[in-house]
This record gives structure tokens, C-alpha cells and sequence, in this order.
């Protein structure tokens, strides 16, 4: 009985997690509808009178991006502005040949009358945050933007972000990223699906109350003031953007986030890419987590619940361990359930925790709807992709849950970019892309054989019981399956 009474004690403390999370994504659900139904007007500079008219640096940190460095420049020098209040950084860590490239594209753009630096490192020290920190050093900028290679601004961004900067508390303006390549494959479906809930959901539900947000690493402004005051950019985790955010709001400033100023991005194409991205953006909230925990429960500036909030939003990564848990326990959970009938009590209470799924649903279809539309058609639409995307993040499980372990172990791991592809639609290809990686890694094989896994779940289904058999998980052993297998021969196909 002691591994039954172990499978089932880890199962219910993953179950809970995730119910607990369920509970608070519900929470900002109802900070986000009331926040859509008391907008106000905050205090703004006025860009027609030059004299509350700032100086601004832009940074644009870059490493090896040879496939849309031209498109970034050419993008940025389109930005309006007053010349004689903008400066533009090019933090360029590159080992290849765009440095050589950039630096003929930036000599054009200077000839201009554009104030474009071209800035190089003879080392990759803190690699993005270093780099921010040492163009920090010399920006002339009282207010600092940033943009990462793949992020294309309107040309009216400034003037759209700026003016909230007038209110002196606020050290941080935030815009909603947007995808110039949403639709050009299920995966940067699913993965605009995500960053949308994030973008909506959970930057408006936490800002609109006061609670601790994120300047999301690129598309925001930073008050020059706010960032030495935090202590400046640190590089002892993946994530310093989420670093400094904690650090800046710990010291009192406020970060203001802008719905309606999208900024578009590219989504990565390949799941090798999409790999990378996860498991940096994971580790690195776990790492925050570690280095953030005490600083924030000690802190007498911030109420409990902002506190709790702060929490969960830096153990959001961990909640792909709670699923993984529960994934892979679920299968000898279904054995026990059939085998003991005096913990039938026991499987009745864990089936209310099916309401975690129904929270999801509900709070991700106020998301879906506001960039879709609502509707029957737009609705069921709303339901296959739902479910595509809880299964295919399911999929993803194993690989994040290595990250969120090495997080929270203080594992420390480099730095490694998303590839950038330049990509829009179906007629162009990424195969050429001379950065992706060659190597298949273990965790691809060990995801193949959880495939193979979750099958015998389904095919449990039949065979347990006295009673013909026992769907009730089912739906979730199909949705792993499809899940773990979507990941695994996308992950060996990225490899042709």
C-alpha cells in the first residue's frame, strides 16, 4: 500500500495546485471585466508643446539575427518622433556576419540625419541584460524603449506611450504584443492562443488592481530614474525583465499596461524555436521565484493579497510540473480506483476538481472573444482550439517541467536567443535557417515513449473494472495522447 498511498498523496497535492491557480485566473477574470468598465484618464505629456516633449533611447538588443535585421531597422527609423529627442541604440552581441551588415545598413540610416549608434561587445557578460546595462551607461535618454529583433512598433508607438509618463510614479509602460504570423500554423495558433490569455487576461486583471505585472522584455518603455533605482539590469537569471519588474515595484514605482497599443511580433515557426522560447521563459520564472520569494513576503509596501498574487504569478511555469504530475499519475490512479472501492469516496471528491478545466474555459473565452468576436460560430471555433491548446501545452509538459525544476534547483544554464525567421506565410520556408538546432535531445525520445504511454491509458479504459470498463479519464489520456505525439513528431520533423 505505501506507493498506492505515495501515487495518490502527490496526485492531490498537484490536483489542488492546479485548482488553486484555476481560482486565481478566475480572480483576474473579474479584475479584468470590472477594469474594462471604469477606464479613467490618467495625466499625459503633451508632444505638441516641446517643452514637455522627453528624450527617449531606444535599444534594440541584438545577437546573430541575420534574417530580420533589415526589416528591424528599417522599421524603427520609420518611428515618430521629434530628431532632436531621439536616439537609437543598437546593442549588437553578434558573433557572425550581421555585425558587418548591420554596421553598412546603420552607416545609411545615420546619413539620414537618424541618431543611430551602432554598439559592440568584445564579450556576451549578462548577454541580454548586459547589454541593456551597458547601453544604459551612455543613453541619453530619460526614458528608455526596447524592442527585440522580431517586434515590429507602429510608426505612431511613442507617441502613444509617452505621454503617460507625465504621472512621475510610473516607471514602466507596457503594449500588448500582437502577431504579424498568427495563422501560418497550428503552432503559432496555439502559441498566440497563450500569449493572448497573458496579454489580456493577466496584465489588465493584475494592473487594473495594483498587483505586480511584468514589462514583458520587449514593447515598453522604462523611465530611465525606475531602472537604477531597481538596481539596474542583473543577469543572474534567464528572465531579467520579469527580474527588474519585481524589484522595480518592490521599490514602489508603477507600471502602467496599454491594452490597446498592440505591438507586432513574430511567433517562432519551428518547434525547435518554440522549445527554446518555453524552457527560458520557465526556468527563469522559477528562478525569479527563488530569488524574489523572501523579498516579497517581507515587504511592508505591498498588501497580502498583491503578495499572493506575486506568488502565483512567479510559479505560473510551475503549474506545467502540477499537470505533468498529474498526467503521468493519472494512469495508475485509474488501476487504484478500479482495485480499492473503499476510496470510492476519495474519486468522488477529486471528480469537483474537473472544475479547474471549466475556469480555464470560461476565463479564456473572455479572451478569444475580444479578438475574435463573439457568436455561435466564433464560439465553437473557440472549443476546438481550447482543446488543441490545453492539449498541445500538455505535450510541452515534460520539457517545462525540466525547466521549472532546474528554475527552482538553481541549475544555472546559458542564455540561449529564439531563432527569428522573417516568416508570414505558407510560401516561405525556415529549412534554411542557419541557427536552429541539429540535435535531437533526450527529452524528445522520452516525450515519444509517453505517447506510447498515454495510449495504454486509453486502452486501460477497456480493460479496467468489472464494469465494462471506466472512461472518466478518457478525454484527458486522449488529449495527452495527441498532445505528447504532436510534440514529438514536430520536434523530429524540425530536425529534417
Amino acid at each position: 500500500m505505501i506507493w498506492q498511498t505515495t501515487i495518490i498523496i502527490l496526485y492531490t497535492i498537484a490536483i489542488v495546485l492546479i485548482f488553486m491557480y484555476a481560482l486565481a485566473q478566475l480572480n483576474l477574470l473579474f479584475n479584468y471585466l470590472s477594469a474594462q468598465k471604469r477606464k479613467k484618464d490618467s495625466p499625459k505629456f503633451d508632444l505638441t508643446n516641446s517643452d514637455e516633449v522627453p528624450f527617449v533611447t531606444i535599444q534594440l538588443p541584438v545577437f546573430n539575427e541575420l534574417y530580420v535585421m533589415e526589416r528591424l531597422l528599417d522599421n524603427i527609423a520609420e518611428i515618430e518622433y521629434p530628431k532632436d529627442k531621439l536616439e537609437i541604440q543598437v546593442l549588437d552581441d553578434s558573433t557572425d556576419e550581421t555585425v558587418t551588415t548591420t554596421a553598412a545598413h546603420i552607416e545609411k540610416l545615420q546619413k539620414t540625419g537618424l541618431d543611430i549608434q551602432h554598439i559592440t561587445r568584445t564579450n556576451r557578460e549578462g548577454f541580454k541584460a548586459g547589454a541593456l546595462k551597458e547601453g544604459l551607461e551612455i543613453a541619453k535618454g530619460e526614458f528608455i524603449a526596447i524592442f527585440d529583433a522580431d517586434f515590429l512598433p507602429k510608426k505612431d508607438w511613442l507617441l502613444r506611450t509617452i505621454p503617460f509618463f507625465k504621472d512621475e510614479e510610473i516607471g514602466v509602460v507596457q503594449t500588448r504584443w500582437g502577431h504579424i504570423n498568427r495563422n501560418y500554423s497550428l503552432l503559432t495558433k496555439i502559441q498566440a492562443f497563450a500569449l493572448d490569455a497573458h496579454f489580456t487576461l493577466e496584465q489588465v486583471g493584475r494592473n487594473s488592481k495594483g498587483h505586480f505585472i511584468n514589462f514583458n522584455g520587449t514593447a515598453g518603455i522604462w523611465r530611465k530614474e525606475c531602472i537604477i533605482d531597481a538596481g539596474n539590469w542583473e543577469g543572474d537569471t534567464l528572465t531579467e525583465d520579469l527580474d527588474l519588474s519585481y524589484r522595480a515595484q518592490l521599490k514602489n514605482w508603477k507600471f502602467k499596461y496599454l491594452e490597446d497599443v498592440e505591438t507586432p511580433a513574430e511567433l517562432p515557426v519551428v518547434i525547435s524555436a518554440a522549445r527554446s522560447q518555453q524552457f527560458r521563459w520557465n526556468k527563469g520564472g522559477a528562478e525569479n521565484f527563488r530569488k524574489m520569494l523572501w523579498r516579497i513576503l517581507k515587504s511592508k509596501n505591498i498588501s497580502p493579497k498583491t503578495k499572493i498574487h506575486g506568488l502565483l504569478h512567479l510559479l505560473n511555469s510551475s503549474m506545467f510540473l502540477s499537470v505533468f504530475i498529474v498526467a503521468v499519475l493519472s494512469i495508475p490512479m485509474l488501476y487504484i480506483k478500479n482495485e480499492y472501492a473503499h476510496l470510492r469516496y476519495y474519486f468522488y471528491i477529486m471528480s469537483f476538481f474537473v472544475v479547474s478545466t471549466v475556469i480555464f474555459f470560461v476565463c479564456y473565452w473572455f479572451m478569444y472573444k475580444r479578438i475574435y468576436g463573439d457568436g455561435f460560430k466564433n464560439f465553437f471555433g473557440y472549443i476546438g482550439m481550447f482543446f488543441t491548446f490545453f492539449s498541445i501545452a500538455m505535450g510541452f509538459s515534460l520539457h517545462n517541467s525540466i525547466a521549472v525544476l532546474e528554475g527552482h534547483i538553481g541549475k544555472r544554464s546559458e542564455f540561449v536567443r529564439t531563432p527569428k525567421f522573417n516568416i508570414k506565410s505558407l510560401k516561405d520556408s525556415w529549412k534554411g535557417n542557419k541557427y536552429l538546432r541539429k540535435k535531437l535531445s533526450l527529452n524528445v525520445i522520452v516525450e515519444g515513449a509517453l505517447m506510447f504511454y498515454f495510449a495504454f491509458g486509453l486502452y486501460s479504459a477497456f480493460i479496467v473494472g468489472d464494469q465494462g470498463g471506466d472512461f472518466g479519464l478518457f478525454p484527458f489520456h486522449l488529449m495527452l495522447f495527441l498532445g505528447f505525439g504532436y510534440v514529438f513528431f514536430k520536434s523530429l520533423s524540425s530536425k529534417v
